[in-house]
């Protein structure tokens, strides 16, 4: 049988990595101790779990990838990796799947991975704990074509002896897995949007919309899980401030079930290496009907935000 075509083996060990970065997670929060640091303000904050986690996921794509970029949110070495933060396995399932042909002959050089360790700090500082999400995107040509989300705490509040965790995957033209796909209720619009990065422009371009509902959480990984599972029908984030490591694992598994995610303007968001990190038009994501939230962003909101 011929060996699997690179892009599922990096998804396969993504998965992986993921299930590791999860463990680390709760374990840095049952031991007690965050390790906060204040990157730049309050609401950038970087705990041990940031560190110890992206430390993780890097070292052990790169061993396994060593020619694939990987950028990851926090400006960390991985010198000092110790091995116990190594990850090596790979997803028997995800292994399993065919490689959609137009994929089929990437090279590592060719992949950009990108990764956001800890998705919803300041949610996992204040124990808002089904916020948090890792995120691993991996993108080609500049496009976000595969992405792993793992949410460490999913079900932490079904009791004492509910299993924690899950990770959701998809490839686009596989599809994604590991959660029930959901359409909003037809008729509603339901907005979800930032819980602490809020502003008057964000605001402003939310009521235009006119919802009937607005939910406040934190982490994009999250945002997109809300549209996924038909908890919300659109994602809007009238603001600077979310960032490619951000929006590529999400993507990714956003596009596979036929959803979509742009700019405020409707450009869509590029992913290789030399792209600036910042996604300064902010962000406008559905599942379905993505025309009539677009049609209803008001030019006042797009005049100030420049991609």
């Amino acid at each position: 049988m011929a060996s699997p075509a690179l892009l599922m083996r990096v998804v396969a060990s993504a998965y992986t990595v993921a299930e590791k970065a999860a463990t680390i997670v709760r374990n840095v929060m049952a031991a007690g101790d965050l390790g906060i640091v204040d990157k730049t303000g309050d609401n950038d904050l970087q705990t041990k779990a940031d560190r110890l986690v992206q430390m993780s996921i890097c070292a052990s794509l790169a061993q396994k990838f060593p020619k694939v970029t990987i950028i990851g949110e926090e400006e960390l070495s991985t010198d000092e990796v110790t091995e116990e933060l190594i990850e090596d396995g790979q997803c028997e399932e995800i292994l399993k799947k065919t490689c959609p042909a137009q994929y089929a002959g990437i090279k590592e050089e060719e992949l950009v991975i990108w990764v956001d360790p800890l998705d919803g700090t300041k949610e996992y500082t204040e124990g808002l704990l089904d916020h948090v999400t890792v995120l691993i995107g991996i993108a080609y040509e500049g496009k976000a074509i595969a992405g792993v989300i793992n949410q460490p705490y999913y079900n932490y509040e079904a009791g004492a002896d509910a299993v924690l965790g899950r990770t959701i995957w998809g490839v686009l033209g596989i599809g994604a897995f590991g959660f029930q796909l959901t359409e909003a209720p037809a008729g509603k619009h339901i907005v979800v949007t930032t819980r602490s990065h809020s502003s008057t422009l964000v605001n402003d371009c939310i009521s235009a919309l006119n919802p009937d509902s607005v939910i406040r959480v934190g982490g994009a990984g999250n945002k997109i899980i809300q549209l996924i599972e038909g908890k919300a029908s659109a994602y809007v984030f009238a603001s600077p401030g979310c960032k490619k490591w951000d929006t590529c694992a999400p993507e990714a598994i956003l596009h596979a079930v036929g959803g979509k995610i742009t700019d405020i303007h409707g450009n869509s968001f590029q992913y290789n290496k030399e792209v600036k990190h910042m996604n300064s038009a902010g962000v406008l994501a559905t599942l379905r009907n993505y025309d009539y939230y677009a049609s209803r962003i008001p030019n006042t909101v797009k005049q100030s935000l420049v991609p």
